[in-house]
């Protein structure tokens, strides 16, 4: 380390500093060689902090009820899908499905692979290099959860909203693609639970209430073509506005409006 770099950046001697200048170099590191000593070391730090925290069991959580098709399987729940204990989670991720190399940016992306650890975007680059090319939007990758309380981790790429512009039939479509990939991939692997993000409403652009539209009418059309193979959905709506619009949305398609 260059003298420079230490003057311009000097090196923490407070824990929690400490633990940040960890976090963004992991944030940025590009996949590969990744060392053995440095997983075991990341481990304990993740699993140490994850026994503090609150994790939220999904077996728990309130089902929905009233007339939303395969409404006794879904909960729409307001929490950081990185404290839910549940089969697998939903991460909304880019096209070339390496996570979010900005530190302490606050995308769902970002979260999850911090929450995970190092080895998750070493999964995700093996996966792309036996694909060969980005991922096609609307389709769903698969890894291991790692030090997140979830089993495994349902990467999906969704379309890009300019701002002020109204999604497309196609773009619809490939949101819709979206969640019936996740939930297809995650029963195909033996999951029960799954926990859904709003994808593609973060820096994405989609409108989030056109978004929850798209993902309630594909969960509901998923169960119907699969009605044995989940038991349980969670919308993971992340905020008091996200939660409050899918209620709405439950509720307008209970008086037929949807």
């Amino acid at each position: 380390m260059s003298a420079s770099f230490v003057a311009r950046y000097p090196v923490p001697h407070d824990a929690k500093e400490q633990r940040g200048w960890l976090q963004a170099a992991l944030t940025v590191r590009e996949p590969g060689q990744l060392l053995p000593e440095l997983v075991i070391c990341v481990d304990q730090i993740l699993q140490a902090e994850l026994a503090e925290k609150t994790i939220t069991d999904a077996s728990t959580l309130a089902r929905l009820t009233g007339i939303y098709p395969a409404a006794s399987k879904v909960s729409i729940w307001n929490g950081d899908i990185t404290r839910l204990k549940i089969d697998a989670v939903t991460n909304a991720a880019n096209d070339q499905m390496l996570g979010c190399f900005q530190p302490f940016h606050s995308c769902i992306d970002n979260a999850i692979n911090c929450a995970a650890g190092p080895q998750l975007r070493e999964d995700c680059s093996r996966l792309m290099q036996l694909q060969g090319s980005d991922e096609t939007i609307g389709s769903a990758k698969i890894t291991r959860a790692y030090n997140l309380p979830s089993k495994f981790v349902l990467h999906t790429v969704g379309p890009i909203i300019q701002q002020g512009e109204v999604p497309s039939p196609g773009q619809i479509d490939e949101l819709a693609s979206c969640y019936n990939a996740c939930l297809s991939l995650a029963a195909e692997a033996g999951a029960r639970s799954v926990a859904v993000c709003g994808i593609s409403t973060g820096v994405f652009g989609y409108p989030l209430d056109k978004a929850a539209n798209v993902a309630l009418q594909a969960v509901a059309n998923w169960f119907e073509l699969n009605p044995n193979k989940l038991d349980h959905l969670v919308f993971n709506t992340f905020g008091d506005n996200a939660t409050e619009i899918y209620r709405r949305k439950i509720g307008e398609w209970q008086h037929g409006s949807i």
